[in-house]
């Protein structure tokens, strides 16, 4: 066959594929390929019973919000990272949350702050731990991602670098809240309770259970136009915590993880066991390797793996199909998601009380 016409063929062949491929897409959602964005707020020990009709609402519409500009992103044809910094540092920026403003104290009352983030597509990720001046952590370890050849960065080191890349600082006073205050104070005045202990650790014949106050953690997984998944998590840790004490918001694959090929994950809950169990990797893995789906695989890791280690707390998940799974071993979890089809949906409580 003649070069010219061979050339002629394949540019043919080539724009025919792409079409179909375009058309295809279309066609999954009313022109547009199909977008969707799962967030959480934090598990523990969530009760209506506990929740003023005001707070409850604040939450409902705080939630809401973070969903409502993560999504709008998605929608505009913004990649899932856009996503999921923009839902996180709605976040952040709420004091209802254990994240940014709103952090939990540390033993000396200080604000100490962990974040990460991973691209699905790469399989790059950024994190920070233990910072106090970086008005958003989220922001930081996606700089730490994109502008560095490394993975984490912790304290002082994180600071400079995201001062010299442009970052907004702030003083370490911009995260105090006086309700995070309360609970320190509650939190030390029980030391003799070992507040400050691994939660299911024991004192004398007393069980140490989390409460409300330790959980808060923020976090946001996102499917974009281009079926890339992207998942983010954010924190300010454990209430009283001590000797620079790091959880698993900032460990790729305890609290963060984001493949193309399963599933992205954000969590929520006891860092320690998190981090022990992989918990977030072990999800992606479980599809990978078991062939189980998305909600087999969440339902398991949470349910089983984590359970049978002691551990509490959630997860959020979505892959690459836009399936979405939300478990949690606790009586409540702050979460809610935006599917394909558009349909948004906010839940605080176990599924007995909503």
């Amino acid at each position: 066959m003649h070069t010219k016409t061979l050339r002629s063929l394949i540019s043919i062949l080539t724009v025919a594929t792409t079409m179909l491929f375009v058309g295809c897409a279309s066609d999954l959602s009313g022109g547009r390929a199909p977008v969707a964005i799962v967030i959480h707020g934090g598990a523990g020990t969530i009760l209506k019973s506990n929740m003023t009709p005001e707070r409850e609402t604040a939450y409902r519409e705080k939630l809401s919000e973070a969903l409502q500009t993560g999504h709008a992103v998605l929608q505009n044809g913004g990649s899932s990272l856009d996503a999921v910094v923009a839902s996180i540092q709605v976040m952040e920026d709420s004091p209802l949350f254990n994240a940014g403003i709103g952090a939990v104290f540390t033993s000396e009352e200080t604000n100490e702050l962990d974040s990460s983030i991973m691209d699905g597509s790469t399989r790059n990720a950024g994190s920070v731990a233990g910072v106090k001046t970086i008005k958003s952590p989220i922001a930081a370890a996606r700089l730490v991602m994109e502008s560095s050849p490394h993975v984490m960065m912790v304290g002082r080191g994180a600071e400079t670098f995201a001062r010299e890349n442009g970052l907004e600082m702030v003083e370490n006073s911009y995260f105090r809240t006086e309700r995070r205050l309360r609970q320190l104070k509650r939190a030390q005045q029980n030391e003799s309770r070992a507040s400050v202990l691994p939660y299911g650790s024991e004192v004398g014949d007393a069980p140490i259970s989390p409460g409300a106050d330790h959980f808060g953690t923020v976090g946001a997984v996102a499917l974009d136009r281009v079926g890339n998944i992207a998942a983010g998590t954010s924190t300010g840790g454990m209430t009283n915590k001590r000797f620079g004490r790091v959880g698993d918001a900032p460990i790729i694959g305890a609290g963060t993880y984001a493949d193309n090929a399963t599933c992205g994950i954000s969590a929520t809950g006891h860092g320690e066991y998190f981090i022990r169990g992989v918990i977030a990797h072990d999800v992606a893995a479980r599809m990978a390797y078991a062939g189980e789906t998305l909600r087999q695989a969440a339902e398991t890791v949470i349910m089983e793996t984590l359970g049978e280690m002691g551990g509490t707390g959630g997860l959020i998940a979505l892959d690459r199909e836009g399936n979405i799974a939300m478990p949690f071993n606790t009586e409540g979890m702050y979460r809610g998601y935006i599917d394909s089809a558009g349909n948004e949906v906010i839940l605080i409580y176990g599924e007995r009380e909503e």
